[in-house]
């Protein structure tokens, strides 16, 4: 007899989840079941799987699966529609609220429209520049890596790296719409120098105040958006003096909005959560 799954459908400028209310559901192996949901044709189909969970640390608990099924530290779009799911069920009922992570607690601030969660602002802490620490297989005398020549596949590129609580590889080129993504894309995720692999960022700036981007997320190819990837992009473009603090960062599911405080050094990014859809998932 096949079992049955609640779940919900939600994105965050086009990062789509399968999300699961852990407070009433209970998945045994989250690995296996977000490769098989994340499948576009034999699945609900998702950049991955989000389970919402009890904390004794914070407000609530998020785990995420990529598709693949790898777990990651963090994920900046799912943290956005994670408030959104926990207002709009009751778990939670504050309009900011504390959100624990494998990345750490991070602090999210509900934005909302005629009464209804739309948004959310996200406080995703400082960025990590210290190869060890994103981690990066350098020697101990390199402190940050910006703008640093890096063999890709027969090619140079100058790789600024960056830990958002997850790895980042950012790339600075002229018309990045014409990357062969699938191709390039593998190439720097499994890089020898990022022994927990990369997401990384192909980044063009357009001015001071925006930049746009394509990103190969670890696990899960390239996607139409990913939040802590932008708030690296972003990070990236001060360390190579090309933009200003704050700025847009367009991609392929709309625009974020990210700022580095230079007061206390934390990156801020807004954007939107929305529910697409209720199921019951069999199996």
């Amino acid at each position: 007899m096949s079992s049955q799954l609640h779940f919900t459908k939600m994105q965050g400028t086009g990062n789509d989840y399968v999300y699961v209310n852990g407070f009433e559901e209970h998945v045994p192996d989250p690995s296996e079941l977000a490769r098989r949901m994340s499948d576009r044709h034999f699945g609900v189909g998702s950049d991955g799987l989000v389970l919402i969970l009890p904390s004794g640390t914070a407000d609530v608990r998020m785990r995420m699966f990529n598709a693949d099924g790898t777990e990651a530290e963090m994920c900046g779009n799912a943290s956005r529609c994670v408030g959104k799911y926990v207002y709009d069920h009751g778990i939670v009922t504050k309009d900011v609220l504390r959100l624990e992570t494998a990345a750490g607690i991070k602090v999210v601030r509900l934005l909302f429209e005629a009464g209804e969660v739309c948004g959310a602002m996200v406080d995703m802490g400082r960025p990590e520049l210290a190869p060890a620490r994103i981690p990066m297989l350098l020697p101990a005398e390199v402190d940050q890596v910006i703008a640093r020549p890096v063999e890709v596949n027969g090619e140079i590129y100058d790789i600024t790296a960056v830990s958002m609580g997850n790895p980042h590889a950012v790339v600075f080129l002229e018309n990045i719409d014409a990357l062969d993504l699938p191709a390039l894309g593998p190439c720097f995720e499994n890089h020898p120098l990022f022994p927990q692999r990369t997401n990384t960022e192909f980044v063009e700036v357009c001015s001071s105040a925006e930049i746009r981007m394509r990103v190969w997320e670890r696990g899960a190819g390239e996607t139409l958006a990913c939040g802590t990837g932008a708030c690296a992009a972003a990070v990236a473009s001060v360390l190579n003096n090309r933009t200003a603090r704050e700025m847009d960062v367009g991609l392929k599911g709309g625009v974020l909005r990210i700022n580095w405080d230079a007061g206390n050094g934390h990156v801020y990014m807004t954007g939107g959560a929305v529910t697409v859809f209720d199921g019951v998932y069999y199996s």
